[in-house]
């Protein structure tokens, strides 16, 4: 006859303390709503001084449109040529690799997700686009085309100045950025970990159909002398 098992027995091991993650915090605690929106807004800042970048690029990439006056009018050079809506196209495609980088950078950081994170991303995006946009036109051929004319003189060639027709464009960025992020997140972000079932020590153990020292067979087993013989 054995004694009651109690939570002091010798076999009971205690649950393992868990693992602080990369900041310092267990891994099953979220984080706190103060650290979530000052993560958001470092990334919605560092997310959007990007554009400046962005706008640099798009100004030496993008084509440029070639004019001509004859002194009383302006007109296209070539006017069959797709200079016009290759600025478009640039800004499109830029911000569809800037939106890739920005998002794996930002998982790089914080190896999580989190809505702040996500909104933070999100909001940059948006105003990198727009910084992007508007740093890229401040900084191309003047707006004022009439006078751009007087200046060069007639029948001199110069160029129009750099715009963004399609505003769809500036979406690409961001919306980039969040698919990327998503893919990042769903592909090689943490799981949630699955609870391991234990004996706390208070309940009883499942019992055992073999007890220690009960070497008889079961009534089917072949070798119990008391089973009879079948013809």
């Amino acid at each position: 006859m054995t004694a009651p098992l109690t939570p002091h027995d010798h076999d009971q091991q205690p649950p393992n303390p868990p693992v602080p993650d990369e900041h310092g915090g267990a891994p099953d605690e979220r984080p706190s709503l103060g650290r979530e929106l000052r993560d958001g807004g470092i990334v919605a800042a560092a997310v959007a001084v990007c554009g400046v970048l962005f706008g640099l690029l798009w100004v030496w990439l993008a084509p440029q449109v070639p004019l001509i006056s004859d002194g009383s009018a302006v007109y296209l050079k070539n006017s069959e040529g797709e200079q016009a809506i290759g600025a478009d196209g640039w800004f499109a495609l830029m911000g569809l690799g800037f939106g890739v980088l920005t998002a794996a950078a930002v998982f790089l950081w914080r190896r999580a997700g989190g809505v702040a994170i996500v909104v933070g991303l999100a909001v940059g995006a948006v105003l990198g686009s727009l910084i992007a946009w508007r740093l890229g036109v401040w900084l191309g051929p003047t707006q004022n085309v009439v006078a751009h004319a007087k200046a060069v003189g007639p029948n001199k060639v110069f160029y129009a100045p750099l715009e963004l027709r399609a505003k769809g464009a500036l979406l690409a960025w961001p919306v980039a950025a969040m698919a990327a992020f998503l893919a990042l997140t769903s592909a090689f972000g943490p799981r949630e970990p699955h609870p391991q079932p234990h004996w706390d020590g208070w309940s009883a153990p499942p019992p055992n159909p073999h007890p220690q020292g009960d070497t008889t067979p079961p009534p089917d087993h072949p070798d119990r002398p008391d089973r009879p013989d079948h013809p």
